[in-house]
């Protein structure tokens, strides 16, 4: 079993940073990808970015290509969020994600945080 839980979420301007992190415990070894997704009020869940642990290889959701930046500390079991430029469309609750199997970066997660708030004013 792997434990998620994320932190650092808040009330930010448009135009601001700010940055998430996962903090990752148990069988950590066995994800492949790690993610973020965000869930906005009225809103289906949707991916943001992910990244595999080993490669470090990254995918990104277009809306935040360019402006979120994902990556990891393996020694720390921590995945974490820069998400830059912020937009008030950015506005939800960021899940931090992982997953066993190698076969896409999308679905089927296997292990969810509880969510972190974020909140993007104009």
């Amino acid at each position: 079993q792997v434990q998620l839980v994320e932190s650092g979420g808040g009330l930010v301007q448009a135009g601001g940073s700010l940055r998430l992190s996962c903090a990752a415990s148990g069988r950590t070894f066995s994800c492949y990808y790690w993610a973020w997704f965000r869930q906005a009020p009225g809103k289906e869940r949707e991916f943001v970015a992910a990244i595999t642990w080993s490669g470090g290889n990254t995918f990104y959701a277009d809306s935040v290509k360019g402006r979120f930046t994902i990556s990891r500390d393996n020694a720390k079991n921590t995945v974490s969020l820069q998400m830059n430029s912020l937009k008030p469309e950015d506005t939800a609750v960021y899940y931090c994600a992982a997953k066993n199997s190698a076969k896409g970066y999308i679905h089927r997660y296997d292990y969810w945080g509880q969510g972190t708030q974020v909140t993007v004013s104009s």
